[in-house]
């Protein structure tokens, strides 16, 4: 049985590297497009048309599939990878001083029988008041920073972190309680791809 990530997301990879289990990464390319306005539904329809791309892309029957999909949502607003950096400034102006949410879909596929589980997680996150000067430093400094949406918790955006309820690896982008959970659902065990 062979595990498969579908992402090219660094993050991702990250949160999957420190579990020390063996795993492929096979990303999806397909246009990721819903009509939704609830996060929910709409991060889960997401990770659904990845998880069914890269089934197209699989050539064996004895896989599991993890795809994911995530935005950061606030007030009836969806904020996803910034567009640029004055774009990222105002998505920290917006959510500085306030509590948002990060909301993580994920679909897991078993090619053996065609078994497909999605599922969401959603984790609040309050933050403390980032000053301009903060919001600078942050966005001259942070990697990747428009590969992420809306923030990423790790390094500087941590200083400003107040609190949060919930799973920290859903607002990184992979839930892993849950998931682990789901795939002894489908019958295996994240150990079995030690």
């Amino acid at each position: 049985m062979r595990l498969i990530l579908a992402s090219k997301s660094l993050t991702r990879k990250s949160i999957m590297d420190s579990l020390n289990i063996k795993y492929d990464i096979i990303s999806s390319n397909a246009d990721e497009i819903s009509a939704s306005n609830d996060p929910v539904k709409y991060v889960e329809e997401l990770s659904v048309i990845k998880a069914k791309e890269v089934m197209k892309k699989v050539k064996t029957k004895d896989n599991i599939i993890i795809a994911a999909d995530s935005i950061i949502y606030k007030d009836g607003k969806k904020y996803e990878k910034p567009k640029s950096i004055e774009e990222a400034k105002q998505t920290l102006r917006e959510l500085s001083n306030t509590k948002n949410q990060g909301v993580t879909g994920v679909t897991l596929v078993d090619t053996s029988n065609n078994n497909m589980l999605t599922f969401s997680c959603v984790t609040d996150v309050y933050f403390k008041n980032i000053s301009e000067e903060d919001i600078n430093w942050y966005v001259e400094h942070e990697e990747g920073l428009l590969d992420k949406a809306g923030y990423s918790l790790e390094g500087i955006m941590s200083l400003f972190l107040d609190k949060l309820d919930g799973d920290y690896y859903n607002v990184l982008g992979l839930p892993l309680g849950i998931i682990y959970s789901k795939i002894n659902e489908l019958g295996y065990s994240l150990k079995d791809f030690t």
